[in-house]
C-alpha cells in the first residue's frame, strides 16, 4: 500500500496541547464497523456500550520521564530522549542535533549525572551513563516524553499537569518512552463503573518504544521496518483472554499498543514466550518477548473484537493499525467527520470506540 493512502489534512488548532481538566470529559466518537455508522458521545458513556462478560485489556506500562535536558561542555543545552537499553549496557537515545555529537563527548545533567556519547546505531545515538547517573538525571532533569506536536520549549515549560496526565491511572511497570494514550481517558471512577457494568479487566505490558511513535519514512507500508517492543503477558491474563474467546465474549483492547500486544501473543512467531493457552479456534502466548508485528490493512485479527483508541497522525503505524481493524475508507471518513465536529486530536485529544 502506498503510504499516501493513509494521509489526511487537519487544522493545527485541533491538536490538543493540554489535557482537559478531567479525564472523563473527553469526547468519544463511536464507530460501528458492521453498519458503517457513527455516533458522537463522551468517554463517560463507555459503560453503556459494554456487555456483561466483556473483557477489557489495558496496557499497564508506566511512562518514564526520559526526556532529559542537559548541557555539553561548551554550555550548549541539549535535549535527549532515552528510548531503551542494549544488552551491552549502552542506551539507545534520540537527540536533537545528534549529528553534531561526536563519540567521547560528554553531556552533563547537573553536577552529579554524566553521560558519554559512544557512537551511532541507525537513528539512535548510543550513550553510556556513569553509575546511578541515569536515575539521577531522570529524577532531577527528566520530563514526560511528550510528542513533538505538543509544544513545550525547555524544561521549565513542563508542568505538574503534564507529569500526572501523561500517564494512565493504572500504570504499574516503568519502561515506556511514550504513553499508551487511549488509557489516558480512563479515570478510576470510570473504571469502577466499567466493572459495575459486568465487564472484566485484565492487564498486559507493552513498553512503548520507537515502533509506536516513529514516523514512517518509506513510501510503501511494506518497506517500513519495525524495531521491536517488549511485551509481557501473564498466564492469568492469557487464561482470561482464552476463556473469553472460547465463550464468545468480546475482548476489547484499550489502545493500539494493547492491540499489538494481544495480537502478537496470538501469532505463531513468538519465540521467547514461556508457553501458550489454547481455545477451540486459536491460542495465546504468555511470558515475555520482543515483537516487531506490524499490523496493516489486510491483517486477520485473531483476538481483538473492539478497540478504544485516540485519533492518530496521518501516515503513521497507528493509523495503519486502526485502518486494518475498521477499513481504511471508513476510518478516513470518520476522521473527516471528527475534524468537521472539532474533535481534539492526538495524544491529549479525544478518542473513538470501534465496535
Amino acid at each position: 500500500m502506498d503510504l499516501n493512502l493513509l494521509n489526511y489534512e487537519y487544522p493545527e488548532d485541533l491538536v490538543a496541547q493540554r489535557p482537559l481538566p478531567a479525564r472523563h470529559e473527553s469526547r468519544m466518537m463511536v464507530l460501528e464497523r458492521a453498519g458503517k455508522k457513527t455516533e458522537h458521545r463522551a468517554i463517560d458513556d463507555l459503560p453503556s456500550f459494554l456487555r456483561r462478560g466483556d473483557l477489557l485489556v489495558l496496557n499497564d506500562s508506566k511512562v518514564v520521564p526520559a526526556r532529559l535536558f542537559g548541557k555539553r561542555c561548551t554550555g550548549e543545552e541539549v535535549e535527549i530522549l532515552v528510548v531503551e537499553q542494549r544488552k551491552d549496557g549502552l542506551w539507545r537515545c534520540l537527540l536533537k542535533k545528534a549529528k553534531r555529537i561526536r563519540p567521547g563527548e560528554k553531556i552533563f545533567f547537573g553536577m552529579q549525572a554524566t553521560s558519554t556519547a559512544c557512537g551511532r546505531e541507525g537513528i539512535y545515538l548510543l550513550m553510556e551513563f556513569t553509575k546511578d547517573s541515569l536515575a539521577l538525571a531522570i529524577e532531577h532533569h527528566g520530563v514526560p516524553p511528550l510528542p513533538p506536536y505538543i509544544k513545550r520549549e525547555g524544561y521549565e515549560a513542563y508542568t505538574e499537569e503534564d507529569r500526572e496526565r501523561y500517564q494512565t491511572v493504572y500504570a504499574r511497570k516503568p519502561g515506556s518512552a511514550a504513553a499508551p494514550t487511549a488509557g489516558l481517558h480512563l479515570s478510576e471512577p470510570l473504571i469502577e463503573r466499567v466493572k459495575a457494568a459486568g465487564a472484566q479487566i485484565a492487564g498486559v505490558t507493552l513498553h512503548v518504544g520507537i515502533d509506536t511513535f516513529a514516523p514512517m519514512r518509506a513510501e510503501r507500508l511494506g518497506d517500513h521496518r519495525m524495531h521491536g517492543e517488549r511485551i509481557e503477558i501473564s498466564e492469568e491474563t492469557a487464561n482470561l483472554i482464552a476463556l473469553a474467546k472460547a465463550e464468545g465474549r468480546r475482548v476489547i483492547a484499550i489502545g493500539t499498543t494493547t492491540t499489538r500486544a494481544i495480537e502478537s501473543a496470538a501469532t505463531f512467531e513468538v519465540k521467547e514466550s514461556a508457553g501458550h493457552i489454547s481455545w477451540p479456534n486459536g491460542r495465546i502466548h504468555h511470558g515475555s518477548w520482543t515483537s516487531d508485528l506490524f499490523i496493516t490493512p489486510g491483517y486477520d485479527f485473531r483476538v481483538t473484537d473492539a478497540m478504544l483508541t485516540n485519533f492518530h497522525q496521518p501516515r503513521s503505524t497507528l493509523l495503519a493499525l486502526v485502518c486494518a481493524f475498521a477499513g481504511r475508507e471508513f476510518i478516513l471518513s470518520c476522521y473527516r467527520e471528527a475534524i468537521k465536529e472539532r474533535y481534539r486530536l492526538f495524544s491529549y485529544g479525544d478518542c473513538m470506540l470501534i465496535i
